[in-house]
């Protein structure tokens, strides 16, 4: 039987959009109040969506325990409450758009997670507007 599970998790995180080959008037125009220089903030809601046959011996597709902690100690722990563009390798050199996190999210619980799973994050910046990664 192929099922999917989900996991909600939630983080706080400032950053800025800002692309530094532009102008200070191109990243204005294109980025608007999210350019502002003394960045600004966001309460993101995450959804983790794991897919895959379930295990006859234990019913389960995967125990949303070890899911949960994966996503506490290398997504929530790494986030939360930090300035993206600042304090998180990953977007030293990348714009921490909600595409670009949501694809940050999704390759760092791919490499903990095992192949036999598929996998799909969601990742809302506010409650109208998210994205979805799924590794394609």
């Amino acid at each position: 039987m192929y099922i999917s599970v989900f996991r909600k998790a939630h983080f706080n995180a400032a950053h800025r959009l800002h692309n530094p080959n532009w102008s200070a008037t191109k990243n204005e125009a294109i980025f608007g109040l999210c350019n502002n220089p003394h960045y600004h903030g966001h309460n993101y809601e995450l959804e983790v969506k794991v897919s895959g046959e379930v295990d006859p011996e234990t019913g389960y597709l995967i125990d949303l325990k070890l899911l949960s902690d994966l996503i506490r100690d290398h997504i929530e722990a790494k986030l939360d409450h930090k300035n993206l563009n600042l304090q998180v390798e990953e977007f030293q050199n990348l714009n921490p758009t909600a595409e670009n996190i949501a694809y940050v999210i999704w390759h760092i619980l791919r490499k903990k997670l095992d192949e036999k799973y598929d996998l799909m994050v969601r990742l809302y910046e506010t409650p109208r507007n998210y994205v979805e990664y799924e590794g394609k």
